[in-house]
């Protein structure tokens, strides 16, 4: 084996080759010739990549490895750890872009070769990105992959990562250092050669900056405990709010430039969603992860600019600092215009004894457990007078007790603008409604806002039903696909992101009251004795079904599905005796080629395309959108390429023992495959699809293909099994099958709607809206 050869775990070869983890084992019992481990441990052992992929590919079971894939495990695998690997990787795709012919002509070098020569020529263009003291390096002989500054060695240094490595070899001078990415040495950089070479032929296909995009996203997803992320939906909402509303005077909104920092940046998605030309700050307590953002940040940025005379001169990088901000702030003079910020939530070790007589508590020093209010008012200090800032709260700082004086003083002062209520799911931790924190730097000799904005977005509506899906048979005849009007409900990615987004755009942009939405209150009217700022506790959620005119509305449609619905209730059954046919089971079918089978591997956000989850298929919803995520995939390059359904495809659960089966329809079609299903692709010409979904749905036929362990049942779907029919009699069955799937989506929908009905009437009576005469 190679020296310093990229190692791959089990996990990664069951992708590689698209099978499970236990196909994997199975492999190693079965073949004396199975690549021996290399690394690891015991449990989880580690294999060379290069002799893994050359035994899957004598066995037949790989044709060619993607070349993302191939990639990504040599970012895993790297000696130095994947994170230094992913700065290496940064470093020269910055080269790739900004100095393509110095790449070509240093890739064309022997690898030892090209290492030598890489660290001057990344010093060149990290000093054009970030600046002089970017571009020099600490020693030939030092082990330094991350090469970063950090301002001060005190502090939890966990503002965005949880017990987050510190890079072997990082420099820390003291609280006077800048912190910056530096090149690589010639040591550092000789075993990530091979990796640098598959990177750049990455990007020459997607981009540069898409290519670390990928690779970072990837490595977010491995570690999914160590780092809190920023949905990139929500960091987007957050950037536009920090604009300058509409009521912002014309030289503050034609602004050429404007700074805007970020002061716990973890990966950096709240300063790369800013838009148009802005100077950009940032702060980071885990060196590492400075350096990784440092990078994502310049190759988002815009490549080189061509000058006057002729030049290309790429355009200034991101300014990132590497520390604890609230112990040693890297930026103690700066003024900015717009701060966005994601703080730590909780923390209890976050300064409050040494700097109980800091300047930066002009509202008061927050109590221990107030840490969140200690970044408000860092964020304060940090803004130009007229600045705008926006943060992401946890909804108890706006209502402990301890923290009213501080309250208090920020709506005296006119100081905090809005406090906005998101969706529960709209950000981790995924089980609270978050809220956002707009806030605007008093002005000497300007008069204080009177005002502020309550806005609560939890009671918006979920995605709009497709009004032609009716509680009758669905369009399209019998391809229908059982999905329940009124769109997915509960769960963190069910809500309606645009919905949320333009409601919060309008309500701050206008500053109107909105019924259930919004509403301006008086600052007098919050100064009691607790401050509470919960919008909840000032803007009462409307009534279900909207007042006694929505509700005449629901009962009307109410009304019209119990008719609908009548008219579908299926006929008497008539008895018979039990008939003894012939039987042949989904694998049967499957081994004559009369149908095909697939698993689900996709999850919502893996692929740009919605996927259709297990929830979907047991309730009958709608397939579900991609969540909010950080991770924003090149190209839409999923971890691994998913399952796309088909009209007539039908979809089983495989877990719960439940006797669902869903045929894809028209509308259904093109979503993935999740986890946890399995697609039955029957061949229309030997198998009726309505047929195959209506028999497999059986009691008797689940519980002889289920297994059973302690806590839960598994489906084997090749066990399930049908009766051996022509066509015409298949399709006579589908018939009623089919009208047994109207019947079962128009009671979904009768129950939705009277649901809301009854409870529309309890609040409309207890709140006033509606009389009882």
């Amino acid at each position: 084996m190679p020296e310093n050869a990229t190692e791959v775990t089990a996990a990664g070869i069951a992708r590689l080759a698209g099978v499970g983890r236990a196909a994997v084992s199975n492999w190693r019992r079965r073949y004396a010739d199975f690549p021996q481990p290399v690394g690891g441990t015991g449990t989880s052992p580690s294999f060379a990549l290069p002799e893994v992929e050359q035994w899957l590919r004598d066995q037949g079971k790989l044709a060619e490895v993607p070349l993302r894939e191939r990639v990504w495990q040599e970012v895993a695998g790297h000696p130095a750890g994947a994170p230094q690997a992913l700065i290496h990787v940064g470093c020269a795709l910055l080269l790739v872009r900004d100095r393509p012919t110095a790449w070509l002509e240093l890739a064309a070098a022997p690898d030892e070769r090209m290492a030598a020569l890489l660290p001057q020529a990344l010093g060149h263009v990290l000093t054009a990105r970030f600046g002089p003291e970017a571009g020099r390096g600490h020693g030939a002989g030092a082990s330094n992959p991350a090469r970063v500054h950090t301002t001060s060695a005190q502090g939890p240094g966990g503002v965005h990562a949880a017990n987050p490595p510190n890079p072997a070899g990082v420099h820390t001078p003291g609280a006077s250092g800048p912190g910056s990415v530096h090149p690589p040495t010639t040591q550092d950089l000789l075993p990530s050669v091979p990796l640098l070479r598959a990177a750049a032929e990455l990007a020459a296909g997607i981009g540069a900056g898409q290519a670390f995009e990928f690779l970072l996203g990837r490595q977010l997803d491995a570690n999914p405990r160590q780092y809190t992320l920023t949905p990139p939906q929500l960091a987007e909402l957050m950037a536009d709010l920090a604009e300058p509303p509409k009521g912002a005077d014309r030289a503050a909104r034609e602004r050429p430039v404007r700074s805007v920092l970020d002061p716990a940046a973890g990966t950096g998605a709240l300063l790369r969603a800013v838009g148009g030309p802005a100077t950009l700050y940032a702060q980071e307590a885990d060196p590492g992860l400075a350096a990784l953002t440092a990078l994502r940040l310049a190759l988002a940025a815009e490549g080189p600019r061509r000058a006057a005379d002729g030049t290309q001169r790429p355009a200034p990088g991101p300014t990132v600092r590497t520390g604890d901000t609230l112990r040693a702030d890297a930026f103690p003079e700066l003024a900015a215009d717009t701060v966005l910020c994601h703080p730590p939530f909780n923390e209890r070790n976050w300064g409050h004894d040494e700097l109980a007589y800091d300047p930066r508590w002009e509202y008061g020093l927050p109590a221990r457990t107030e840490s969140e209010l200690a970044w408000v008012q860092h964020v304060l200090a940090r803004l130009r007078d007229g600045g705008t800032a926006v943060l992401l709260m946890p909804p108890a700082a706006a209502s402990r007790r301890s923290g009213r004086r501080i309250r208090a003083g920020l709506l005296r002062r006119g100081a905090l603008r809005a406090v906005i209520a998101l969706p529960a799911g709209a950000a981790p931790p995924y089980g609270i409604p978050l809220h956002l924190w707009i806030l605007c730097k008093p002005e000497p000799g300007v008069r204080p806002a009177a005002d502020l904005l309550l806005a609560d977005t939890a009671g918006l509506p979920g995605p709009a039903p497709d009004p032609s899906a009716g509680p009758g048979r669905p369009p399209g005849g019998r391809a229908a696909g059982g999905k329940a009007p009124g769109g997915p409900g509960g769960g963190r990615e069910r809500f309606d992101w645009p919905a949320v987004r333009s409601a919060v755009l309008d309500a701050w942009r206008d500053r109107t009251d909105a019924e259930g939405v919004s509403r301006v209150v008086p600052v007098i009217e919050l100064l009691d004795d607790d401050v509470d700022l919960a919008p909840a506790r000032h803007l009462p959620r409307p009534a279900s079904g909207g007042g006694a005119s929505g509700l005449g509305e629901v009962r009307d449609r109410l009304t019209e599905t119990l008719r609908l619905t009548a008219g579908l209730v299926p006929p008497a059954a008539a008895p018979a005796a039990p008939a003894h046919r012939p039987l042949t089971t989904v694998g049967e079918l499957a081994r004559a080629g009369a149908l095909f089978l697939h698993t689900g591997t996709a999850v919502p956000g893996s692929t740009a395309a919605p996927v259709l989850t297990e929830h979907d298929v047991l309730t009958g919803a709608a397939p579900t959108a991609p969540p909010p995520t950080e991770r924003e995939a090149p190209g839409g390059a999923a971890a691994d390429d998913p399952v796309l359904l088909e009209p007539g495809d039908v979809v089983v659960p495989v877990l719960g023992g439940s006797t669902a089966a869903r045929v894809v329809d028209a509308e259904t079609a093109g979503a993935a495959l999740g986890r946890n299903l399995q697609l039955l692709r029957p061949d229309p010409a030997a198998v009726d699809p309505w047929f195959l979904a209506g028999f497999l749905r059986g009691t008797a036929n689940h519980r002889q293909a289920s297994s059973y362990a302690s806590t839960a049942a598994r489906l084997d779907a090749r066990r399930l099994q049908l009766p051996r029919m022509p066509l015409a009699e298949q399709q006579r069955y589908g018939e009623r099958f089919c009208e047994l799937a109207a019947f079962e989506d128009a009671l979904r929908t009768a129950g939705r709607l009277g649901g809301q009905l009854v409870q529309g009437m309890y609040d409309g009576l207890t709140d006033g809206t509606v009389t009882p005469g």
